[in-house]
């Protein structure tokens, strides 16, 4: 009975308290993710009340978000090379020791003549971010067995989810009670915690790289830029695959929207902080429920999965619009909600599949190059959301609306193409995952 039972057992899906319980590596790097993760909306919640009491300008607003995105963008080869070029887990230990540092630079922040600062250190603290992302998301597959991994990625999105929800609503009111000094503080600590976890982690060891004559380009990273290049090129399904979230930033614009939101249409009391904060926490709770429902529904079969990202662009196009028109607060909520889950199942169904589908030695890169695009079209669609809201004089529905109908895009496209991408899986075998847990394994 015990011999039949093993194959089973070897081959089921995972639990995600069972994950959390028995798997102390990925425990660990999780706990580091829901701490400073809490700590980042604080921060967030925190920088949108400053703008928006200095200037009351949604373009402000915008440039926030600019400043947000582009560093992955700017930064995102090199991040790649350096996450697979290095130990990832000293990559993450050193970018939360830094941005401890960087983010304390707001409490300086006190004119409006002085959002230069808010800028400069946002760009650093993103920046520091862009190495910490891919070596975190290339991390879990070697931490993690092949049955484990769509929980792994559920959880990761889900516990994004849970502290955008408690750390939007929490963050609202401690910024509106304490101020935005406490936020910033308290964000700090978050990284410090943060990095005291992923320390206590043994990572496996990887492959050694082959040895080779060092150059100002190998020096650079842009031999292996375009080693990572020529990887993709030739896979057009690891193409498509990572070019699903960029696409799905097409539609950033609505967090420009949300401050404005809260500020202007749905206020909540006497401060933006606070109808800021709900908004936030609403679109937390939509993302959390997305992936755990798309799971029990589609379960983890790769064309399932294919088929949800493309239906996941279609709700949340849909409910984005619904959004920009609704007239009821818990209405507005309840919408905004559902168009979020679609964002979190194209987001962890996506990052399944891609690291399914890519070597050890490419992901870093590969997932690198997915944050670079995704921060990219982020920037543009906020840039461009505070620009037709101040220079055109569009109104913040319209806008949304806008948003929703442009946001369906991507969908279509997904299902037209499908075709010509997924041929790549009939012509070579998936890569085995190099992420399976054994016994034999050496640790750093």
């Amino acid at each position: 009975m015990t011999g039949l039972s093993t194959p089973v057992e070897t081959t089921r899906p995972v639990g995600y308290i069972e994950l959390i319980r028995g798997n102390r590596s990925f425990r660990q790097v999780w706990l580091g993710q829901v701490v400073s993760q809490m700590g980042d909306w604080f921060d967030t919640i925190a920088l949108y009340t400053i703008i928006l009491h200095l200037t009351g300008s949604g373009r402000a607003v915008g440039l926030l978000l600019v400043a947000r995105f582009l560093p992955s963008f700017v930064f995102g080869s090199l991040s790649g090379v350096v996450a697979d070029r290095f130990s990832r887990r000293s990559i993450m230990i050193v970018s939360d020791l830094l941005r401890a540092v960087v983010v304390l630079g707001f409490l300086f922040v006190r004119r409006a003549d002085q959002l230069w600062i808010v800028y400069l250190l946002t760009v650093l603290q993103l920046g520091l971010s862009t190495f910490f992302e891919p070596a975190r998301t290339a991390v879990i597959p070697s931490i993690v067995s092949d049955r484990e991994l769509v929980a792994a990625n559920a959880i990761s999105s889900v516990t994004w989810s849970a502290m955008l929800t408690l750390g939007a609503a929490i963050g609202g009111l401690v910024t509106g009670w304490f101020g935005t000094d406490v936020a910033f503080i308290l964000d700090a600590l978050t990284y410090l915690l943060s990095a005291a976890l992923i320390a206590s982690v043994r990572l496996p060891k990887r492959p050694p790289r082959e040895k080779s004559k060092l150059t100002i380009s190998r020096a650079l990273g842009i031999l292996e830029t375009i080693e990572g290049v020529r990887h993709v090129k030739h896979r057009p399904r690891v193409l498509a695959l990572l070019l699903v979230k960029p696409a799905w930033g097409l539609g950033g614009g609505i967090l420009t929207l949300l401050a404005v939101f809260g500020e202007k249409i749905f206020p909540v009391g006497k401060s933006a902080a606070t109808g800021i904060g709900v908004l936030f926490a609403a679109r937390g709770i939509g993302t959390a429920v997305g992936p755990i429902v798309a799971r029990r529904i589609s379960g983890e079969g790769q064309k399932r999965m294919q088929v949800s990202i493309g239906i996941a662009f279609l709700i949340g196009g849909a409910f984005y619009m619904a959004f920009g028109v609704a007239t009821s607060f818990v209405v507005a909520l309840i919408v905004l909600g559902l168009a979020h889950t679609g964002g979190s199942i194209l987001w962890v169904f996506s990052t399944v599949l891609l690291q399914r589908s890519v070597e050890d030695n490419f992901r870093g890169r590969v997932f690198a190059a997915e944050l670079a695009l995704l921060t990219l079209t982020m920037a543009v669609s906020n840039y461009a959301t505070g620009e037709l809201l101040d220079r055109f004089g569009l109104s913040p529905r319209a806008v949304a609306v806008g948003i929703g109908a442009f946001f369906l895009l991507p969908g279509v496209a997904w299902f037209a193409t499908e075709r010509w991408w997924d041929k790549d899986q009939d012509e070579r075998t998936e890569v085995p995952v190099a992420g399976v847990v054994t016994n034999n394994r050496t640790y750093d």
